[in-house]
């Protein structure tokens, strides 16, 4: 360790690769840079992420196929960065590792001086459920590696309670090393964006469902609801950020929604919160969640947001949201038809934004740069 001076600290951000195209992993990443040096203008930051290295997408023919993006993923995480990690372990005071899915570095590290973000513990269910989950030896000997990076870092970062309880329990590193530091909401969400219309075709009002489609986030159960509510209104679905499973596109063909049902991916923040703006209604019925960043940005735009009724929605929705158990078509069926007949019975729109402008990148960047300054020594 190279620790300059009592009033420099040298902090390397280790950042997912934009090429993998998780957008929430990139936000983090972003806030942090841009926010840390603000708060904390003593530390010095390089964002120390490799260059992504194409080998079997770049091929043709082969270069097309799952198995060609699966393996580059591969190499470029688990060969390509820790090579980048041992290069540069003498050149900082602390390292941040912004994804837990890449704590495989720390390996390459010094421990000590390492922390991680812990989203969620979905990279290791197949480590932590195995029946729920069964997934091939090589790959749950590829997720031990990275959770075993995870155990070791100094400090893990969570921004959930339910996450922090989820770590807690499951033995991944003790109390005293957790550091509590929720998410924030980009600039994009709060300003006013009256200049930028929402990438979209006009129509009818729509709903807004902003995310993944993997199963936990319930896309069966928006689809359904979407298709209850549709008779005797003019009303599109818009997903943002996902990809249809086959299971998934084939619920649209049956429920016969295909023509009313749009998809988008690769949007600016800007875009994204001109479409939050213009929602009729914001649902969210995932079953598990690290966070729900949607639903505080949804709720910074001044939409109406109706979401699962678990514990972390609970958190980041407060009372200004409306709640439905978990799956229950009825229950949102009911919820969401009465929001689009008379939206004034949901909290005022100022209510809404009040909640959601508590929730900074600004305190989590004072939060990360304070967890690293007790970390060294003061």
């Amino acid at each position: 360790m190279i620790l300059q001076s009592a009033d420099m600290v040298r902090l390397a951000v280790l950042r997912d690769y934009r090429e993998e195209n998780w957008p929430s992993m990139n936000l983090c990443a972003d806030m942090l840079l841009t926010h840390l040096p603000q708060v904390a203008p003593n530390f010095v930051i390089d964002d120390c992420c490799p260059p992504y290295r194409r080998r079997f997408t770049r091929l043709p023919v082969l270069g097309e196929s799952r198995f060609a993006l699966n393996t580059d993923r591969l190499l470029n995480r688990f060969h390509d960065y820790p090579r980048r990690a041992r290069r540069i372990r003498n050149e900082f005071d602390v390292f941040h590792v912004v994804d837990h899915s890449y704590a495989q570095l720390v390996h390459q590290l010094p421990a000590e001086h390492v922390g991680v973000q812990c989203h969620d513990l979905d990279a290791f269910r197949s480590l932590l459920e195995p029946e729920s989950e069964p997934r091939p030896a090589w790959f749950r000997q590829l997720m031990s590696r990275v959770l075993d990076g995870l155990k070791r870092a100094a400090v893990v970062f969570y921004a959930s309670a339910e996450v922090g309880r989820a770590i807690n329990a499951a033995g991944i590193c003790t109390a005293d090393r957790l550091v509590y530091a929720p998410y924030g909401v980009a600039a994009e969400f709060l300003e006013k964006g009256d200049d930028i219309a929402p990438p979209l075709p006009s129509g009818p009002p729509y709903l807004l469902h902003v995310g993944s489609c993997i199963d936990r986030k319930r896309v069966d159960v928006l689809l359904d609801v979407y298709a209850n509510l549709r008779p005797g209104r003019r009303l599109r679905l818009v997903q943002i950020g996902g990809v249809w499973t086959p299971a998934q596109v084939e619920q649209i063909t049956r429920l016969g929604i295909e023509n009313d049902v749009v998809q988008l991916r690769g949007l600016t923040r800007r875009q994204l919160a001109a479409i939050y703006r213009d929602a009729a209604l914001v649902l969210q019925p995932s079953d598990a969640e690290g966070y729900g960043l949607p639903v505080v940005e949804a709720l910074a735009c001044g939409a109406n947001v109706v979401v699962s009724d678990i514990p972390v929605l609970r958190e980041v929705g407060g009372d200004v949201v409306s709640f439905a158990p978990v799956a229950d078509i009825a229950a949102w069926n009911d919820i969401a038809s009465r929001l689009l007949d008379a939206p004034e019975t949901a909290p005022s729109l100022e209510v809404r934004r009040a909640w959601a402008a508590k929730f900074t990148w600004e305190a989590q960047a004072r939060t990360i740069a304070e967890a690293y300054r007790k970390l060294l020594g003061g």
